[in-house]
């Protein structure tokens, strides 16, 4: 009896977790335009349409409203998050993911999105009143509000607007400070360095195959030289090798002992800042799990890196992720 209690109440707070997740983006969806230039509809087509509808090279799709999708965003600063006073002191995004889980196929989708990606950014002045909105670096949106939770909407704001409106169902904000705790909670990650770190570490040469743990987990992912044109994309590519490895990390862990989550949950609290509640972390420890991921579910945002007057800018080639959007969220209409 007290065994059934125990996981009836378990099954209780995954249900309250589940819905809260689905309840906020319930009657949003991407604004994607309906049809691409050189796409015709049928007449059948023509009476059959529906809203939210989309036809690209003759096929038609729909949004698929079971997703539920997370922005994870690294932060650059080394500390416990803390309130910090209105201006642009709230840090930087320096690593910006979508985690993309899909109940239908039970598979797990990661998309990763330059630090340098040319988008609308709203400007905020020390008194915390919007200025105005430039085309600027991506990661620079969270800098604005208060480095907590207001910091988080904005650069929330700007990721969903660059992905046409997209919903997302949560955050989490982590400083990189938390790197070695969450990689060593999950016993380590198995990595292959794409491209040697010149004097960062001796093990980090090309091709070599580590386990990381600990200072190395947090130097694999945060290093790069901002002397070096295109560092900012070679992080990205030796981040989405970790992301691979410690995806496959967590998922072993998570079937050995489902506790793993929650317990993780609690140690990074003081690095990290989310609207994902304990309930709705309990729903999604067991898909962790349970749904497939592997390497060919990561994609990257496509796109151009160019020189600006005075930093690196990421052009997203429009067309590419265009159809990137409609392979991860839409499905094909029968």
């Amino acid at each position: 009896m007290v065994f059934g209690l125990f996981f009836g109440s378990v099954g209780i707070i995954r249900a309250v977790g589940k819905n809260r997740l689905y309840q906020r983006t319930a009657t949003q969806q991407p604004i994607l335009q309906s049809t691409m230039e050189e796409e015709i509809l049928t007449e059948e087509e023509t009476e059959n349409w529906q809203e939210g509808w989309v036809k690209y090279q003759g096929e038609i799709y729909t949004y698929n409203e079971e997703i539920l999708t997370f922005l994870i965003m690294g932060i650059d600063k080394q500390r416990d998050v803390e309130e910090v006073a209105q201006g642009t002191d709230g840090g930087q995004a320096d690593a910006l993911f979508l985690l993309v889980l899909n109940p239908k196929d039970k598979s797990i989708k990661v998309v990763g999105i330059n630090r340098n990606t040319m988008t609308d950014v709203d400007i905020y002045d020390d008194q915390g009143e919007y200025v105005s909105t430039v085309k600027a670096q991506i990661a620079i949106q969270h800098g604005f509000g208060n480095g907590m939770e207001e910091s988080c909407g904005y650069q929330r704001k700007a990721v969903g607007n660059l992905f046409y409106q997209l919903p997302i169902h949560g955050y989490a904000a982590i400083n990189m400070s938390a790197v070695a705790t969450i990689n060593d909670a999950v016993g380590g990650v198995d990595v292959i360095v794409p491209a040697d770190l010149d004097g960062l570490n001796e093990d980090f040469v090309e091709g070599n195959r580590l386990h990381l743990m600990g200072e190395n987990a947090f130097w694999y992912v945060k290093y790069r030289d901002t002397n070096v044109f295109g560092s900012a994309d070679m992080r990205l590519e030796r981040q989405k090798t970790y992301l691979n490895g410690f995806i496959e990390a967590a998922k072993q862990a998570v079937h050995k002992d489902l506790s793993v989550v929650i317990d993780l949950y609690q140690a990074v609290k003081p690095w990290m800042v989310t609207d994902v509640s304990l309930d709705e972390a309990a729903y999604l420890a067991p898909i962790l799990a349970d749904y497939r991921f592997t390497g060919d579910d990561f994609y990257m945002l496509p796109g151009k890196t160019v020189m600006g007057d005075q930093y690196e800018e990421f052009y997203p080639d429009e067309d590419a992720m265009f159809g990137m959007i409609l392979d991860i969220f839409y499905e094909k209409v029968q």
